[in-house]
């Protein structure tokens, strides 16, 4: 007698003969031996029936085929007689365009007989099968991280968001005790048989391994049931499925759970439709959104809150009948850089989503887009819609003009501007033809427009780049912008327009670029040949391609191509050429490489130092590099991308490195170049081996830092307290240079003597708007920190309410917040008539010598503004958050403590009265921390390793070399700085 398989899988195909076998081949190829196959026809018209009969013949005992005699138009039907023809102890569903992951029943099983669960769910993934590239995108992976035991559906309502039925193994017993079978004659049966799976379930478990594998191949044969979003009825199957659901819930007593459901519709299920919407027929659009509305005007206006931030705007607009802003709200969170396709509206000192319409107080709150940052981040991270105008060919000319929105007027009227229009190659698009652009103010639009011949602009190669896209860049002011022109309302036909083109290889690859738009509404070109000769050449090369041996060949191609790029561009081959090419090459005398804060910014101890150079006429050539944009960076000076290979020759051949954080890790130093580690303050934090999780973790960690410190030959130090603490938790085993920080130098001497930086304050305080009402400057610096779940917090929020500060300081007092260069700034725009965002300021000193006033935290900016002898208050509402430091704040603060926004808020309109309170613990707190801070630390730095009459060769390097080196062992053998 048999045994009783411990897994049924049943498949159900319809019309799929190619690639049934391989689904069931899944099924059969499990590592857990005691699977049944069960293939389930709904009476196909092709071969599938033979297929799935002539399997069974083949694997007797394991696969057994079943044939609907009427084909039921749906899922539901096939899975029922699947479940009622099988006879394993646990139940699967297996779609015959899918595959199951070799271990998927072992897995679930595993889980379900060690838990005792009802149902096991374990990890979809979707993979794109599309022109062979295979990526992978998991099915809501934030539900797999870990295993867990659920009691009822109530204890994680987040699961209705897998209601997939097909990643799950169900206990026949489980089933049949709860009469749990598939709607039929509906689609999305999935949905409804999920949930009331989860809600039957004493006990759902989910396991974090991959068991199903969904295939998404698009191009080839019918589209899946779940992909026709295109037919209205798939729609409206949906909604009835999500209100069969709500029957259910309401009839289970679980009404608490519709509006997770709700939610899950909102940020899904809707956005699935919104998405693809342009593209649809008018007749289409006209009814889908009207059966969108009718469902959500059913449902709980708290959707809006609980849903994530744009769906619910898409949803919210849909219902309210604003179709372009739903549209727009649901397309922004596409790619990784979304665009902004509605106009923004400011109201109250508020951003709102879809321009100036009167609000009800639940649109108030889900329009609100303060939080997104549109009034405040850089033009370069906006993606404001372009729409095209005028797309035409004039015999060897071209002409191509459309409008960018320009959300809350962020170009300014008077604004400088430029643009550039880029034809480039989608495959390399650091292939490009540019043109200049005319750019010019149109009511809440910039418009752009260019003339030009594109056979001598675009010059493709011919066969290996056949698509080519369209991108704008406007720059106003200084500051850019990327955008990809769209179709749009105005657009005139933009599919079929030819551009003349010459390639490069030949006229046989082509001779023009014929516009289209591309599913997400972007103007592309495809590369086409109109001569008949072309046509022919191109169909063959076509031919070739599409042929497995030139599938085959272009792969080997492309992958040779990409392993040679990486391994060129690599940073292990940077590094590798760096240590055993690049550092035999001659050093160049006098040549300095600097950087700030990984070459985030032209500031702090290394700028001071670049300053003093080039004050005292030493004759040094200075390169500095920078990590994004040479922006802000002196223009006297050599600037080198950091990690390009202009960077590690420029390194590899320095006779100095000066920054204040650390060059790259494997980059063996020579002994004819000398480091000089600035650092970037004081420590009050625990630094290098003294964190805990240096001291806990791998021996890799520590090693990688030792050989990072290991390169120093000076490092600088401000106080006693930098030796015993930061200097030692690092393990400094260089000298010491007890020289105080250059950046300080200001702190101590004032501007006066120092034109340029004066001009710099005098600058800063006109674009602040500071000084002309009287009103004092309080600087905001807290330091970086993690969140409760131990993840970095990006955001910097205002100690204060900006309307309380507004109303209860904003007369006397201007807050400047300064987040760390790690993080941004949250601050709304009604925030603009007291609060300024400084974090773009890239100096810190600057920003200090006008600040009448800090309130910090454990931030070691106290080290440098108690120079100043100015009032300090230190807010520490939630100390613990920051650890153990290296002394007790609370016993050494030249200031206030305040653990509450009110009691911050009476210290600051008693700064006046109370600084005088506090002047004696501000001298202790110098003396202790910063001691050797007297105003010639950039001098001294200069004057020892940069000597006015340096001698020849690399005698002066050297010598500089050998006391550091015997400073070094004087400090390692006494302990202490030595003061020059």
């Amino acid at each position: 007698m048999r045994a009783r398989p411990d897994v049924s899988v049943v498949v159900i195909a319809y019309n799929d003969e190619r690639r049934l076998p391989r689904a069931v081949g899944s099924a059969l190829g499990q590592s857990l031996g005691g699977v049944e196959v069960v293939v389930v026809d709904d009476a196909s018209t092709d071969g599938t029936g033979d297929v799935a009969e002539r399997l069974a013949a083949e694997h007797p005992g394991r696969v057994r085929a079943e044939r609907l005699p009427v084909n039921s138009g749906g899922c539901g039907r096939p899975r029922n007689v699947g479940v009622e023809r099988s006879s394993g102890r646990y139940v699967m569903f297996l779609d015959s365009d899918d595959l199951l992951d070799r271990h998927a029943c072992l897995n679930l099983l595993s889980a379900a007989e060690e838990t005792g669960a009802d149902l096991v769910s374990g990890l979809c993934a979707r993979v794109h099968l599309d022109r062979g590239s295979g990526r992978v995108r998991p099915w809501y992976p934030w539900l797999y991280e870990r295993r867990a035991v659920y009691g009822s559906l109530r204890d994680n309502p987040d699961m209705l968001y897998d209601t997939l039925s097909t990643n799950k193994a169900y206990r026949r017993g489980f089933l049949e005790g709860r009469g749990l079978r598939f709607v039929e004659r509906l689609h999305y049966e999935d949905l409804l048989f999920t949930a009331e799976a989860y809600l039957a379930a004493d006990r759902t478990a989910v396991i974090p391994h991959r068991v199903y594998n969904w295939l998404v191949e698009r191009r080839e044969g019918a589209q899946s049931i779940s992909n026709r979003r295109a037919e209205l009825a798939n729609f409206a199957d949906r909604l009835e499925i999500h209100r069969r659901i709500d029957g259910l819930f309401a009839e289970r007593g679980a009404g608490e759970l519709k509006l997770a459901k709700d939610a899950k519709f909102v940020n899904h299920d809707l956005l699935l439709y919104l998405r693809e919407l342009r593209n649809r027929d008018p007749e289409y659009r006209d009814g889908f959104l009207d059966l969108a509305a009718g469902y959500l005007a059913e449902l709980d206006p708290r959707v809006y809150e609980a849903a994530n931030p744009m769906p619910a705007i898409a949803a919210y607009l849909v219902r309210e009948g604003d179709r372009e802003g739903a549209l727009a709200a649901a397309e922004y969170g596409r790619g990784r850089r979304p665009e902004i396709r509605a106009a923004l509206a400011e109201r109250g000192g508020r951003i709102y989503w879809g321009g100036a319409r009167p609000l009800e107080p639940v649109g108030r709150r889900v329009l609100d887009v303060t939080g997104f940052g549109f009034h405040r981040r850089p033009l370069a991270e906006l993606r404001p819609a372009n729409t095209v105008t005028e797309l035409e060919a004039r015999g060897r000319r071209a002409r191509v003009a459309g409008r960018v929105l320009n959300p809350l007027g962020r170009v300014a009227e008077g604004a400088e501007l430029r643009g550039t229009v880029e034809f480039y190659d989608r495959r390399r698009p650091s292939r490009s033809g540019a043109v200049r652009a005319d750019v010019a103010h149109e009511g809440d639009r910039l418009a752009w427009s260019a003339d030009l011949d594109p056979a001598r602009r675009i010059r493709p190669l011919g066969f290996a780049d056949p698509v080519w896209d369209l991108r704008v860049r406007i720059s106003a002011d200084g500051q850019e912008m990327v955008t990809r022109p769209s179709e749009g309302p105005e657009s005139p036909g933009l599919d079929g327009v030819v551009l003349p083109v010459r390639p490069r290889l030949t006229r046989l690859a082509g001779d023009g670029l014929r516009s289209y738009v591309t599913e997400a509404g972007h103007v592309a070109f495809r590369l086409e040949g109109r001569r008949p000769l072309s046509r022919l050449a191109q169909a063959a090369v076509h031919r070739a391609a599409r042929s497995r041996a030139g599938r085959s060949a272009w792969r080997r191609v492309r992958r040779a191509r990409h392993t040679a790029r990486r391994a060129l561009t690599s940073r292990g081959t940077k590094v590798m050429l760096f240590n055993r090419v690049l550092t035999r090459l001659p050093v160049r005398t006098g040549s300095v490489v600097f950087e700030s804060h990984l070459g985030t910014r032209y500031a702090d101890n290394p700028k001071y130092i670049h300053r003093e150079l080039r004050r005292s006429g030493r004759p040094v050539r200075a390169i500095w590099s920078y990590a994004a944009s040479p922006k802000g960076f002196p223009k006297d000076a050599e600037l080198v991308r950091r990690g390009s290979w202009a960077y590690y020759l420029a390194l590899a051949r320095a006779e100095f490195w000066i920054d204040n954080q650390g060059f790259p890790d494997g980059l063996r130093k020579r002994r004819a170049t000398t480091y000089l580690q600035t650092w970037h303050g004081s420590a009050f934090k625990p630094m290098g081996y003294d964190q805990q999780h240096l001291k806990e973790g791998a021996e890799g960690e520590r090693a990688r830092l030792r050989r990072m410190v290991d390169r120093y030959d000076c490092f600088l130090v401000r106080s006693d307290h930098d030796v015993g603490t930061l200097a030692r938790g690092l393990g400094v085993r260089s000298e010491l240079l007890a020289a105080g920080y250059p950046r300080n130098d200001p702190l101590v001497n004032g501007v006066d003597g120092d034109p340029e930086l004066a001009a710099e304050v005098d600058e800063l305080r006109r674009t602040l708007r500071l000084g002309d009402d009287g009103r004092r400057a309080v600087l905001y610096a807290p330091t970086f920190r993690r969140g409760p779940d131990g993840r970095p917090v990006r955001e910097t929020q205002v100690p204060i309410d900006p309307e309380r500060f507004a109303r209860e300081l904003g007369r006397d007092l201007v807050l400047l917040v300064r987040p760390h260069y790690l993080c941004g700034a949250d601050l709304p725009p009604s925030a603009r008539c007291a609060i300024r965002d400084v974090g773009a300021v890239p100096d810190v000193t600057p920003l200090l010598l006008i600040a009448d006033a800090l309130i910090t935290d454990h931030s070691s900016i106290m080290f440098d503004y108690a120079l100043l002898d100015r009032p300090m208050l230190f807010h520490l509402p939630d100390e613990e958050a920051f650890g153990t430091g290296y002394f007790d704040l609370t016993a050494h603060a030249p200031g206030p403590i305040t653990r509450t926004e009110g009691e911050l808020v009476t210290a600051l309109s008693r700064l006046e009265a109370d600084a005088p309170a506090h002047a004696a613990r501000r001298r202790a707190f110098v003396a202790r921390f910063g001691e050797h801070d007297r105003g010639t630390a950039a001098r001294t730095i200069v004057d020892r390793y940069f000597p006015e009459r340096p001698a020849r060769g690399h005698g002066r390097a050297a010598g500089g070399r050998r006391r550091a080196r015997d400073g070094g062992t004087e400090s390692r053998r006494t302990g202490r700085a030595r003061t020059p």
